[in-house]
């Protein structure tokens, strides 16, 4: 096919591909994960099934979380003002439609977890564990679907070049650097600056996605516990990294605007203030003192880059991810100055409704809680996959943050910004991900100081996709779908000049001041699909600079590029 072919002539791997385009907009697969911590039984203190999950869904506004990627008084990348959803963080709200994905946990199973299928598949949930909703088809099919056949070549180098060169041409892009792969083995077809390390944005969420799924299991869970003291007689609220968890009641919380299901729907503060209300009245006890256990993160609390909007301070005790108002449908909604101050507040509101009396106000506990302390009450929240999957498709700074730690943890490194961002550097490393030119300071890729080349962005997308790394599978299903869902909800419209291509794309977005990236996958008009990581630098506006972007993909979508 002609480098400039329209989509109007796809070949005859179009019906594939859209076929596949259309899994991968409903489809959500959790890749298969061993037990991460110590074992779990299934989760207590989710939302009820069918109840709405926690309205902390802060989207990436190309980012979500919260922040506008860095639109928005040019602070970072607040989120890329994609689009994302609810909370978002987008520059356009995220859509309805996107993904709500779960939170990890202080990395515990979440139960037994079928093994692996074939490759490129993933078992199925346990039967043991219903939900009430209809599983998604697993991402193995979606693969296979939008595969071209074995007749149809490759895309060139000198066909791609031929298709892309007026596109890229367009000033609004300033300084660009593009790689385009075959997303079936990885193999770089295309690449232009593709080994110049360019500022990423919120791709960064990529890296942090991967490495913490190679090193914790998919079905680990973070927990929030309630334990005795016995130094002070009273109880400690125990943060276990869960910034999902949620101070509203399940008839109130929301992800995206829409009602989560078993599987998304976050801890509930009100089921651990029940349980421990309950075991303490069983003891007699009406009357306590309550202090709250930070002592799993350690160094500094606040990003660089900092506003108390689009990320909250980096603690691992926090409810509706530090929101003043957790119903905030804000892109970056205001953050509390002391989240852990704030959650042990809202707990002992919550045991007062219970009919328990905490003296006092709540106070950071002065030692951590023993390793054997009695345990009142617990809540798990969603399994690291699903976590992962919102943290990408709302672009949720706080939430990526929250895992890079996690990564950090499992990595036997400090769980600061210092010790994730080595965490992240050495297990991506280690997965044999080319690392030069690479430099993180983040999880969320917030920090300017950020650095990564486009070759490093699509190999992450080409291990995601990888058969021999099933349990990766997540990066993928939890990437914004263009024109529907997350921070691309609002991008490829009817008057971009990029409409063809979506439902075809599927990819993260990123903005700070004067960057905006987009990396992810796409359909082209054979059927096949293909990885490219699209970096820029731009003195244009951020929606002029994304609309072009959008173009550029829309055209490896529209032609084999043969």
């Amino acid at each position: 096919m002609g480098a400039g072919a329209g989509s109007g002539n796809r070949r005859g791997g179009t019906a594939a591909g859209l076929f596949g385009a259309a899994l991968l907009v409903a489809g959500t697969v959790l890749g298969a994960g061993g037990a991460y911590a110590q074992p779990s039984p299934t989760p207590t203190g989710s939302a009820s099934p069918g109840g709405r999950p926690s309205g902390n869904a802060q989207g990436d506004e190309d980012e979500g979380n919260g922040r506008r990627d860095g639109d928005r008084g040019g602070k970072g990348d607040r989120g890329d003002h994609d689009g994302h959803r609810p909370g978002g963080r987008g520059g356009e709200s995220p859509s309805p439609s996107a993904s709500a994905t779960g939170t990890p946990g202080t990395a515990r199973p979440a139960g037994p977890a079928g093994p692996a299928g074939p490759a490129g598949t993933t078992a199925p949930p346990p039967a043991a564990k219903p939900t009430g909703a209809v599983r998604p088809a697993p991402v193995g099919t979606v693969l296979a679907a939008a595969g071209a056949g074995p007749d149809t070549g490759l895309p060139t180098a000198q066909g791609l070049q031929q298709a892309l060169a007026t596109v890229l041409a367009d000033r609004n892009l300033g300084t660009v650097g593009l790689a385009v792969a075959d997303t079936a083995n990885g193999e770089l077809l295309y690449g232009s600056g593709e080994n110049t390390a360019a500022t990423p944005a919120s791709t960064t969420k990529l890296a942090t996605s991967v490495a913490a799924l190679s090193l914790i299991p998919g079905d680990a869970r973070l927990t929030t516990r309630a334990v005795k003291n016995a130094a002070t007689g009273g109880i400690t609220l125990v943060g276990g990294g869960d910034p999902t968890l949620t101070a509203l009641p399940a008839d109130q919380v929301q992800i995206g605007g829409v009602p989560a299901d078993a599987d998304t729907a976050p801890a509930s503060l009100e089921a651990l203030a029940r349980q421990t209300a309950t075991a303490l009245k069983a003891e007699g006890a009406t009357t306590v003192v309550l202090d709250y256990d930070v002592s799993l993160y350690s160094g500094g609390l606040l990003h660089k880059n900092h506003d108390n909007e689009n990320i909250a301070a980096v603690t691992p005790l926090m409810v509706d991810e530090g929101k003043v108002d957790p119903k905030s449908r804000e892109d970056a909604p205001a953050r509390a100055g002391d989240p852990a101050g704030a959650a042990a507040e809202a707990f002992a509101n919550l045991l007062k409704a219970q009919g328990i009396t905490v003296q006092g106000k709540a106070k950071q506990a002065a030692a951590p809680a023993a390793a054997d302390a009695p345990v009142l009450g617990r809540v798990d929240s969603p399994t690291v996959a699903r976590l992962v999957e919102r943290l990408l498709t709302t672009s949720d700074n706080t939430l990526s943050e929250a895992m890079a730690r996690q990564a950090a943890l499992a990595a036997h490194q400090p769980a600061s910004f210092e010790g994730a961002a080595t965490a992240v550097t050495q297990e991506l490393a280690r997965l044999g991900v080319p690392m030069t030119g690479v430099v993180l300071n983040d999880g969320s890729g917030l920090h300017p100081g950020n650095a990564i080349p486009p070759v490093t962005l699509v190999k992450l997308l080409a291990l995601a996709a990888s058969a021999e790394h099933p349990t990766l599978r997540p990066v993928l299903t939890g990437l914004p779908i263009a024109g529907f869902t997350g921070t691309l909800g609002k991008r490829f419209g009817s008057t971009s000049g990029a409409a063809d291509a979506a439902g075809l794309v599927r990819a993260k977005t990123g903005s700070l001041s004067g960057v905006n990236t987009l990396a992810g996958t796409v359909v082209d008009a054979d059927g096949r699909l293909l990885s490219f990581a699209l970096m820029t630098r731009t003195t244009a506006p951020a929606d002029t600079a994304r609309t072009a972007m959008d173009r550029v993909v829309a055209r490896l979508a529209a032609c084999g590029c043969h």
